[in-house]
């Protein structure tokens, strides 16, 4: 079944791709212009990336690539073609336990509706990787490209500071 049935096809043309994401090779035939999310939700099922405003303003598409967030929604999958490719997926071990980052956000109250969640995993999980959660305005700084409409963003803030702190007592 095309998961992009639904869309028109007319004059469309496929391409051939490879994608690596979460550490595993993809072979796919995709038309030029479907996105990354579509690609990584519809063909791969990985829909813990979340689609929201579907132009680079929300966030909540966010994932690795090639170590560097990305709103998935803007990149077409032809162009990540050879690149390294994280969803929100891979934060978790092996067998699902929650990773540092999925725990302080559970025990922080860092979601509600959950929906801009996977973004704010993405881009804090970044923002831990790179050394930059050193205090509450360099996190909310780089938080500044998603959108969260229920938390207020403390509580997210907050289980990033949280992951730091502890990896720092460690």
């Amino acid at each position: 079944m095309n998961a992009h049935a639904g869309k028109s096809t007319a004059a469309s043309h496929t391409i051939a791709i490879t994608l690596e994401v979460n550490g595993r090779q993809h072979a796919l035939t995709v038309e030029p212009r479907y996105t990354l999310a579509d690609v990584l939700r519809d063909e791969l099922g990985l829909t813990g990336l979340h689609l929201g405003c579907e132009q680079g303003v929300c966030g909540a598409c966010t994932v690795h690539i090639d170590g560097q967030a990305a709103v998935s929604c803007l990149v077409l999958a032809v162009e990540a073609q050879g690149a390294d490719i994280r969803t929100v997926e891979s934060l978790a071990a092996p067998g699902g336990a929650l990773s540092p980052l999925q725990q302080a956000f559970l025990d922080h109250g860092a979601f509600q509706c959950g929906f801009c969640t996977p973004g704010f995993l993405m881009v804090g999980q970044q923002l831990i990787d790179q050394g930059l959660a050193r205090d509450r305005d360099t996190v909310r700084a780089g938080l500044s490209g998603n959108i969260c409409r229920c938390t207020g963003y403390e509580p997210i803030i907050d289980a990033i500071l949280s992951v730091t702190k502890m990896e720092r007592a460690a």
